[in-house]
């Protein structure tokens, strides 16, 4: 018998990824996320981070945890269904129904973990789940963990989404239950599902309809209350799934929708049921973002005027910035090997900014994905677009 090496793989796989400039080289951010940041003992600019409304280092957050810490210690010792379910957690979940007009609402540890967890109890065997082709690969997993059938609908394309329904509503056995779910904000291109149309196409298929709002959250609809607020459809959509890891600044999931369906999912979504809850100081956070967000609505209008300086200046400098509709602005390269280089002079002139290659995006569409904080000056928004301009011109991309 031939000996085997077990893990030979590991490093074949890798070298091949780097051979093709397609692996990930971390960088180290030292310090707090804000847009002057010390990445690799380098001060830059940071034009990567989520923290689109520059809240995860804002002093009522880091008020709230602290004191969090004091009164309910470093963790919540258990999972949620037996002892770990706080009066922190359960006023969280108070606080995002409120926020999102919802009648209630369910916190998970990650944005992952709601999608891992609630898809595959929504949906099993006779059901049919239908995806957006370039959903988040949290509910791509989430769908394959469920036993239900698949099928894909072209990007952002309501008239195939309706095909297709068409196609299982004349089967001979219809799907016991059809769940449709996109995301809200795509993040690799930033653009915005057309939720309205596919609401009503659901509507008169009834069919179930689940958004991952991950990008919208703080960013679309009243004072950053997400996609399903920005076309008004509370009521309307039966998933809205969400999380804190980005524009509120802090860390988790959650979903917001009818107390039918909070009562379901937390006896049915095995991610919050089986998970250590999140910390005190975690979910006293969260709750001061959204507090943030109320007050001080400055912050969600600031970010949408440096996403407009910014895109308009890209573009008139020639490069292409996709689809964008949102602070998700990418910088469209082509190679994967290009955006690695720009993002490797970027970081020279002292702009952080990250390559997107394959598998993450399609290999002919590599780009450099800027993301817009509240927290960056105009000042700020100029030296990064004179950066881009010098880099782009070197590269031929302008």
């Amino acid at each position: 018998m031939a000996e085997r090496n077990a893990t030979g793989f590991l490093k074949q796989e890798y070298d091949a990824l780097v051979a093709q400039s397609l692996d990930w080289r971390i960088k180290q951010l030292q310090g707090p996320s804000t847009p002057h940041a010390k990445v690799d003992g380098k001060d830059v600019l940071m034009l990567c981070s989520n923290n689109y409304l520059n809240l995860s280092n804002h002093p009522k957050l880091k008020e709230a945890a602290a004191s969090a810490i004091q009164t309910h210690g470093a963790g919540s010792g258990s999972v949620r269904a037996i002892a770990g379910s706080m009066d922190l957690h359960l006023a969280l979940e108070k606080k995002i129904a409120s926020f999102k007009n919802a009648e209630a609402a369910l916190y998970y540890q990650t944005g992952f973990a709601a999608n891992a967890g609630l898809i595959p109890a929504l949906v099993g065997e006779g059901d049919v789940v239908l995806s957006d082709e370039i959903n988040h690969g949290s509910i791509i997993d989430g769908v394959r963990l469920s036993k239900a059938e698949r099928a894909i609908y072209k990007h952002c394309d309501v008239a195939d989404l309706e095909r297709v329904l068409n196609e299982l509503d004349s089967r001979e056995t219809p799907p016991r239950r059809i769940l449709i779910i996109t995301d809200g904000v795509f993040s690799m291109d930033g653009d915005i599902a057309p939720l309205d149309q596919i609401s009503k196409t659901a509507g008169e298929h009834g069919a179930m309809v689940y958004v991952d709002d991950a990008h919208g959250d703080g960013v679309l609809g009243e004072g950053g209350r997400g996609i399903v607020n920005h076309f008004h459809l509370e009521g309307k959509v039966h998933v809205e799934m969400g999380t804190f890891s980005k524009a509120f600044g802090v860390v988790g999931g959650s979903i917001a929708g009818s107390k039918d369906l909070v009562s379901f999912a937390l006896n049915k979504s095995r991610t919050w049921l089986l998970s250590g809850s999140a910390p005190p100081a975690t979910a006293a956070a969260c709750i001061a973002a959204l507090d943030v967000l109320e007050q001080e609505p400055q912050h969600v209008q600031k970010l949408w005027d440096n996403t407009n300086y910014f895109k308009k200046q890209l573009q008139s400098l020639g490069f292409d910035t996709g689809l964008s509709q949102t602070p998700i602005t990418p910088v469209m390269v082509g190679e994967s090997a290009k955006a690695k280089r720009l993002s490797e002079m970027l970081f020279e002139q002292g702009v952080f900014a990250l390559p997107i290659v394959f598998p993450m995006v399609a290999k002919d569409k590599a780009r450099i994905r800027t993301m817009m904080n509240a927290g960056l000056s105009r000042e700020d928004l100029d030296f990064a677009l004179n950066a881009f301009e010098k880099a782009g011109k070197e590269l031929q991309i302008i």
